[in-house]
């Protein structure tokens, strides 16, 4: 069952303030897991310069395997994470804030290094950072998108595969 998902879609130009937020978010997630990870990853929209995007930061923590899974996962509740399954993405596991914190928004991905969700934010946020037509036709998408479908993010997000998708295509063809 598809559930319509509220709230408002808002999609602002880009704020070059997002790669400071990313690195304080960072920072706090190092101290808790950093020694259990390999990486933290400011992916999505707001990691590609000069791209319109929702202002919420997307980060995903690396993992080698799921076998240090339960260990990240029990250190991240412990400073306020629960853990809300894969949200039916293979290859990632979310995470949201139990709490207001005094970051910008944020949606936080614990990921093995080789998981297909890991590996396609990766591969589309670097597209996008060498092909700044890209960027160009998917901001001008994104606000169309935000415009069209203002009270439901999941009809925006749907919206939006088809794009996703050619990138990602176009990724493998390089």
């Amino acid at each position: 069952m598809d559930v319509k998902m509220k709230g408002i879609v808002r999609v602002v130009p880009y704020d070059p303030d997002w790669k400071n937020e990313f690195s304080k978010i960072k920072a706090m997630i190092s101290d808790c897991v950093g020694d259990l990870i390999i990486n933290i990853d400011h992916v999505g929209s707001t990691a590609i310069e000069g791209l319109a995007s929702k202002p919420i930061i997307d980060i995903d923590v690396v993992i080698d395997s799921y076998d240090v899974f339960p260990a990240v996962k029990d250190r991240l509740s412990e400073i306020g994470f629960e853990h809300e399954g894969n949200l039916g993405v293979e290859g990632r596991e979310a995470f949201k804030r139990t709490f207001i914190d005094e970051f910008l928004p944020y949606h936080m991905y614990v990921c093995p290094k080789n998981g297909k969700g890991h590996l396609e934010h990766i591969a589309f946020r670097d597209y996008l950072r060498n092909h700044p037509e890209a960027v160009k036709t998917y901001g001008e998408l994104k606000i169309r998108l935000a415009e069209q479908f203002r009270t439901d993010i999941t009809a925006y997000v749907n919206a939006k595969h088809e794009f996703v998708q050619s990138i990602l295509k176009n990724v493998n063809k390089e």
